[in-house]
């Protein structure tokens, strides 16, 4: 059975992301870094108890990273998404009133916990038949892109997080892991607000299209949903 792990598989891209896989016979790991709380989450898991199992995780934990690696062990990933992220408001993310400390944690989350994700199971990846990486970004973080400004925190956070991944597929080429990055587009969620251009569903099945697409060749490439390639 093909497996994904996901971060941030509570709500939103993640949720759905999830339940495609599981409706495409996939076994899903989906983590949340709250499972008491995630209703949907745990609906879904009770829909499908020999596909997907629910685990703890906060990303910003390196610690729990890591002992998920280690409980997970034994087992193969053919596809890891990074979905997971956090997007600060207007509020503290201008000119003259950046609040660091909110920089600083849309760092740990946005930028740091994939690439520690990357680290702590680029093994399970290597085992797995598919062996890719997908690293949910965003077109806000492309510097050609940015006509507008502002957005300090976020657009700096996903920048970072796209170069990560760029040395990802340089250095885990030769193991044949592919990394790929993801804009979903503006999609209606709680983080993409009322006002987004495309549902959950258009978003994730786009981006499974691109996944389902891309090979080695393709790695650290920068695509949108829809499979085309946003500049950096």
């Amino acid at each position: 059975m093909r497996t994904t792990l996901i971060t941030g598989a509570n709500r939103g891209i993640g949720l759905e992301f999830s339940k495609q896989f599981v409706a495409d016979g996939w076994r899903v790991f989906a983590c949340s870094r709250n499972p008491e709380k995630s209703d949907a989450l745990n609906k879904l898991a009770a829909m499908y108890p020999d596909q997907i199992t629910v685990h703890t995780l906060d990303v910003a934990d390196h610690e729990q990273i890591k002992r998920l690696a280690q409980n997970l062990a034994n087992k193969s990933i053919d596809i890891l998404i990074n979905n997971a992220g956090v997007y600060p408001g207007p509020k503290g993310s201008s000119f003259g009133e950046i609040n660091y400390d909110a920089m600083t944690y849309a760092f740990i989350i946005n930028t740091m916990a994939p690439l520690r994700m990357a680290e702590e199971f680029a093994d399970h990846i290597k085992r797995g038949n598919q062996k890719i990486i997908v690293t949910i970004t965003s077109k806000m973080g492309s510097v050609a892109d940015n006509s507008r400004g502002g957005s300090y925190i976020y657009r700096s956070s996903k920048s970072a997080v796209n170069m990560v991944m760029k040395s990802l597929s340089i250095d885990l080429k030769s193991i044949g892991i592919i990394v790929a990055l993801l804009h979903p587009g503006w999609v209606r969620t709680d983080m993409g607000g009322p006002n987004g251009l495309i549902s959950t569903k258009q978003s994730v099945s786009g981006m499974r299209n691109v996944i389902s697409q891309i090979s080695l060749v393709d790695s650290g490439k920068f695509f949108a949903y829809d499979g085309q390639i946003i500049p950096w």
